[in-house]
């Protein structure tokens, strides 16, 4: 068991040493990829349920 746990940590080791990590550049080219992105999302999310509301508001009125 001691020596299948050895095995897994190594691998894990050996693993980590054929990563390709980002360069300072791409990371931030990446990071306002995804906040532009989010700010997108949160807006249309916001205008639908701006719209659902007054939807149902008006339907809540007629009845």
């Amino acid at each position: 068991m001691k020596e299948k746990i050895i095995a897994f940590f190594t691998d894990i080791v050996k693993e980590m040493g054929k990563v390709t990590w980002p360069k300072k550049e791409e990371l931030r080219g990446s990071t306002v990829i995804v906040l532009i992105a989010c700010v997108l999302i949160s807006i249309f999310v916001y205008i639908s349920d701006t719209i659902v509301d007054g939807a149902l508001r008006w339907l809540i009125e007629l009845l």
